[in-house]
């Protein structure tokens, strides 16, 4: 806060053009090191907990206001009141009581008497509000002596600058000083939430959603959520509304608060031109068109006082129970993003978490606290339990036995809530088997279906004893659990009429989580191209064809170079491949890494490669890779199956022929040499990403979780089994 205050006291010495360019500057510098946070802000759109919507079930709210800073901006209010009124909006003025312009009793009035509303912006507008403790009270004394005498109830500090506990002074209803997302403030820490919440007093325990009893202190925070006009227009220099259109559409589509400030002191009206001082009024004139044109009826437009008031009468969610989970997984848990997002969101929010897995190499402690969750690694997986189906079948059966009686033990001491059984296999659900008969809930969670991927990787037929048995153990399985996810769309439409489960069956995609996946800068700096592959050696995966594809880069690109990052059954004939092409020192190995690290190391890659056969299972095998690349920022080159063309187009991935690998080369050699086509494919991919991660799909997870866990009939454990077993069968 140093830097600001020094800022601010030599602001009016310094000349308009000289802030402006300075700013830019440095705006136009952050704009590309927050393309990730700005204007969108990952997580941003998940509602507070018991958030019950908008009234009369409208699909999103907007909330216009205004900032008049100087005497320019007060003589054009009532140009902007009439423009606003042409298409059927209202909107908040907010005056500087003690500025460098009087506001009059009669503009109050006239806003006031045309539906507008008045509130109250700092005191003296010179970024010194916040620079002591004492003086702050001191002014917040004259701020409300001025909210009283103008019967305003709301107020947004000069240039955003905020304390929310400090603002429990004012005698306000709602503050406006915050943003969802915005690195170009003075403090650009943004909220990251596009609903109003509630700020409790010091003295009153956080509540978001108080009753508004007299005993109870707050109040609301309205952050705004699209770009101030001076940033887009002024600073960055925009010429268009586009930004603002596509965040108030991606606001609508998740249902948020989209609130807008714009300034009277930097609109054009009458066609005038740009320059330092202003853009052209027409352009947000275009944005109200759109909204109006777009979303009619469907949305609130309270104003802010409305949106105050609604919030602090909510009535808040009823407190709720922390709930035992245990999650079993075949697997490495910090190599395994899915399951870690699932355990995390719980462990967030207060559950107990308990996860099963594999230890992996270099993991020497068999328990441990890793955040929210605890990880008990019952075995290792040996390098030979996948080579043939008996070391596989007996490794996994090792698991399941460990897995059941840890559970059961688990379960007699305190009983679970809920057990998240990943497969593969599927028989893990079995793991679950006393629990659950104890009133336990079980969801099964398939990441892959087992019968297609026992054929793909045993070159097993379909009507062989084997597959046969897999897929009456998947049957079996389905029966055995209250709901059961699916990994992708099309997994869901074959295993449901396969299993007669289409009632408990939900997809939830391998999006990704921004937290770990989002672009970075690269520290590297060589001249090398890296191509890079993460995931399992499986031949459904069809690295030997990107080998040789990489065969005929290699020779139109000297400093290209292969890397894959993992395991699997494939290792040793893929090194062999790479040595009898003469590739040794260009298409590297390296072993299974966990997920915080590889998004690292694809941040220094240049192209991401997902060559999947599409004769194989790796045709409805959905690659989470994809999305990884996208929200990395990497560009990719995928073979075209089934499951991708359903998922993404060729507007942000640049698909080849599944097998062939000169197509696949003739793809990786037009992304690299194509820097414009290059450019644009990543641009779009990145957008994509972030409509579509994980925050977008954890409230969904979470709240199915609490409905099973809503209805468990956990049976107490002295009860007689007659009882324990009614229980079970009605369960079922």
């Amino acid at each position: 806060m140093l830097r600001t205050r020094l800022y601010y006291r030599l602001k009016p010495f310094l000349p308009l053009d000289l802030r402006r360019g300075v700013r830019r500057w440095f705006a136009l510098r952050k704009r590309l090191r927050y393309q990730d946070q700005w204007p969108v802000a990952p997580g941003s759109n998940v509602p507070p907990t018991g958030w019950q919507g908008w009234p009369e079930g409208k699909k999103f709210a907007l909330v216009l206001t205004h900032d008049v800073e100087g005497q320019l901006g007060h003589d054009q209010c009532r140009r902007l009141m009439e423009l606003e009124q042409r298409y059927g909006f209202r909107s908040s003025f907010n005056f500087v009581p003690e500025g460098e312009y009087f506001v009059s009793a009669e503009l109050r009035g006239t806003l006031r008497n045309n539906g507008f509303e008045v509130g109250v912006h700092d005191l003296h507008h010179d970024g010194m509000l916040y620079r002591d403790r004492r003086q702050f009270a001191t002014n917040a004394a004259r701020i409300n002596k001025h909210l009283k005498d103008w019967g305003a109830v709301g107020f947004r500090s000069g240039f955003t600058l905020h304390n929310l506990e400090w603002l429990h002074d004012l005698n306000v209803s709602y503050d406006a000083s915050t943003f969802d997302t915005d690195p170009f403030e003075p403090q650009p820490h943004g909220q990251n939430t596009i609903f109003p919440f509630w700020v409790s007093a010091p003295s009153q325990a956080p509540d978001p959603f108080p009753t508004h009893s007299g005993h109870r202190r707050g109040y609301v925070e309205l952050p705004y959520t699209l770009p101030q006009d001076s940033t887009l227009f002024l600073i960055l220099g925009e010429r268009r509304s586009d930004i603002w259109m596509r965040k108030l559409d991606w606001i609508a589509e998740h249902g948020g608060m989209a609130l807008l400030n714009v300034h009277p002191d930097y609109l054009g009206f009458n066609g005038e031109q740009r320059s330092l001082r202003t853009y052209p009024a027409r352009l947000y004139e275009e944005f109200l068109q759109h909204v109006r044109a777009r979303y009619g009826n469907t949305m609130w437009h309270p104003l802010p006082k409305e949106m105050a008031s609604y919030v602090a009468n909510l009535k808040p969610p009823a407190p709720r129970k922390p709930r035992r989970i245990c999650m079993v997984t075949y697997s490495h848990y910090c190599s395994d993003a899915r399951v870690m997002r699932y355990a995390e969101a719980l462990g967030e929010r207060g559950d107990s978490v308990d996860v099963l897995s594999l230890q992996g190499a270099g993991e020497t402690l068999r328990h441990e606290n890793i955040g929210n969750v605890r990880v008990h690694r019952l075995q290792e997986r040996e390098r030979r339990a996948g080579k043939t189906r008996l070391t596989y079948a007996f490794s996994i059966f090792q698991f399941l036995i460990r897995s059941s009686l840890w559970i059961a033990r688990q379960h007699n001491r305190k009983p679970f809530d809920l057990l998240h059984i990943h497969n593969m296999p599927d028989l893990l659900v079995y793991a679950g088997a006393y629990a659950r008969l104890r009133g336990a809930k079980t969801i099964l969670d398939i990441h892959d279906i087992l019968p297609e991927f026992y054929v793909s990787k045993f070159s097993a037929s379909d009507g062989s004893v084997g597959t046969m048995l897999l897929k009456w153990v998947e049957k079996s399985a389905a029966r055995q659990s209250d709901h059961i996810i699916i990994s992708n769309h099309l997994w869901r439409n074959k295993y449901a009429t396969r299993t007669g489960t289409g009632d408990k069956c939900t997809v939830f995609v391998n999006n990704v989580d921004t937290r770990i996946f989002y672009s970075r800068p690269r520290t590297r700096s060589d001249d090398r191209i890296i191509l890079i592959f993460p995931g399992g050696f499986y031949w459904h995966q069809g690295l030997d064809i990107a080998i040789r594809a990489f065969q005929r880069v290699a020779a139109r690109v000297p400093q290209a170079e292969l890397h894959f990052y993992g395991d699997g059954n494939m290792k040793d004939s893929l090194i062999s491949l790479s040595r009898e092409l003469r590739l040794d020192g260009r298409v590297l190995f390296f072993g299974r890494i966990p997920v915080h690290e590889i998004a690292g190391v694809m941040a220094n890659a240049d192209i991401g490669v997902v060559p999947k056969r599409a004769d194989s299972f790796g045709n409805e095998a959905y690659s989470t890779k994809i999305m990884e690349f996208m929200s990395i920022g990497l560009p990719v080159v995928a073979a075209s199956t089934k499951i991708d063309r359903y998922y993404f187009d060729d507007s942000i991935v640049r698909f080849f022929k599944s097998g062939d690998d000169e197509a696949m080369a003739d793809a990786i050699l037009e992304v690299l040499t194509d820097q414009k086509k290059r450019q644009e494919m990543v641009s779009r991919a990145s957008a994509h990403a972030l409509r579509n991660n994980w925050e977008s799909l954890k409230g969904d997870y979470v709240s199915l979780v609490e409905s099973l866990c809503a209805h468990n009939n956990r049976a107490p454990l002295n009860s007689p089994p007659s009882t324990m077993n009614a229980a079970t069968t009605s369960d079922s």
